[in-house]
């Protein structure tokens, strides 16, 4: 038998992949994780994107085992976790300081540098986009995986995780499941220096997020880098191509506001205040990036709970294995606690099997098949959470006032669960 160290690939550089690879090389296990984007830059690193609020059991447990708790501390300024709900005509229905739990937002991007700055220089590969993923040899614990990067050439490697997001190429491994259309879509606007340059809007919409709903119709905001005001539109449409075929993506955002703001199949019934809101953010949108047209993005599932038959050498993690809806924020939680899992199960099978990659493959085995079991579990439930709020959000004509019934209704509940002594 070889004796050489097992040959690891993490495909996707995302939290999910990131977050492997740190904990893959505090155990000093060789890895490499192969992103087909570009390295950005300090200057992209610090444009406003969106926020993502980390809950105790998965982001940041798995941040704590990274040890970056108190470095990310220092990046959960930018957006508290208040909430206000305001119906379609403008009015605020809602409001709360975060309540009881605890879940710190971040910057999509704050999140990648906090990351990034963890991992040496060369163990991502940039600029790899994957074409495909195949078998080479293959038995019950004896398997080698090819990877092939196109021009960039092909590599082999003993055991692959699949990080690669909602179009993943490692899954085509796995299983023949491929997202489907959702329903929901939606455009993402920023109106930067949102507090000096437009004083009411920033007091409108808040310190933290801002969630407007009414005819399965939403605008949300939240806080974001550049003291921003991010702000995304939400349309429910059972026409995927709904940009095209309408023409609303032919033209710039500022192009598109008359209609966006008039046509009541858009959000020609949303309040002043909101349509000044979305107004000003096709404007500034178009400032920033002149030539840029409206971008409309769809949204796509899994069904919930997805799983695949065992496979030896390969697994999925995040939206690789169960792409879900955006709208119970566990998209990059659940993402993070499958990058944790995954890793402490490849630590257990390299320290309690130095000698080769077979008998490394032979003890991680079992540990990736209980990994998957309890993945698919786990994100069945928050899949079917999401898309439950998707349909209280967006799937009725007063929308507002269900998720505010719900939220007075959580906060009580979670206000009255906590131990009398806080």
């Amino acid at each position: 038998m070889s004796t050489h160290q097992p040959r690891i690939a993490i495909i996707g550089g995302g939290p999910a992949g990131l977050t492997v690879g740190i904990l893959l090389h505090k155990h000093q296990i060789p890895f490499t994780i192969f992103e087909y984007r570009a390295k950005p830059t300090d200057d992209e690193l610090a444009s406003p994107v969106g926020m993502l609020d980390l809950h105790e059991e998965s982001g940041l447990a798995a941040l704590k085992e990274c040890d970056l708790l108190e470095e990310f501390k220092s990046h959960t300024t930018v957006c508290s976790e208040a909430q206000i709900i305001a119906n379609k005509e403008g009015n605020i229905i809602y409001t709360d300081d975060g309540g009881p739990e605890h879940r710190p937002e971040i910057s999509r991007n704050s999140l990648t540098k906090l990351l990034l700055d963890q991992l040496p220089v060369d163990s991502v590969q940039w600029e790899h986009k994957l074409s495909s993923a195949s078998y080479l040899a293959e038995g019950s614990h004896n398997v080698e995986i090819e990877l092939n990067f196109g021009h960039l050439g092909k590599r082999t490697f003993d055991f692959v995780v699949g990080a690669d997001g909602t179009w993943s190429r490692v899954r085509t491994l796995l299983t023949s499941a491929k997202p489907a259309y959702a329903g929901f879509q939606y455009m993402m606007l920023a109106i930067r220096q949102a507090t000096e340059r437009y004083p009411a809007l920033s007091d409108y919409v808040g310190t933290g997020g801002f969630t407007s709903l009414g005819n399965r119709r939403g605008i949300m905001c939240q806080r974001a880098l550049q003291d921003s005001a991010l702000m995304y539109a939400f349309l429910s449409t059972d026409n995927e191509n709904f940009g095209e075929d309408s023409g609303l993506v032919k033209g710039t955002p500022a192009e598109a506001k008359e209609r966006l703001l008039n046509d009541d199949e858009l959000f020609g019934q949303f309040g002043p205040k909101l349509k000044e809101l979305l107004q000003t953010a096709c404007e500034e949108e178009t400032k920033t990036m002149p030539d840029a047209k409206l971008l409309l993005r769809s949204l796509y599932t899994l069904p919930p709970g997805h799983s695949w038959e065992h496979k030896t050498g390969v697994t999925l993690v995040g939206d690789a294995s169960h792409v879900m809806l955006p709208f119970a924020g566990e998209g990059v939680n659940v993402a993070m606690w499958d990058a944790l899992d995954v890793s402490r199960a490849i630590i257990k099978a390299y320290e309690n099997s130095p000698t080769t990659f077979t008998t490394f493959q032979t003890t991680l085995d079992p540990l990736i098949k209980e990994f998957e079991v309890n993945m698919a579990a786990r994100a069945k439930e928050k899949a079917e959470e999401a898309s439950n709020n998707a349909k209280l959000m967006l799937g009725g004509e007063d929308g507002a006032t269900a998720m505010a019934e719900w939220m007075r209704a959580a906060m009580q509940q979670a206000q009255a669960s906590r131990p009398s002594d806080e």
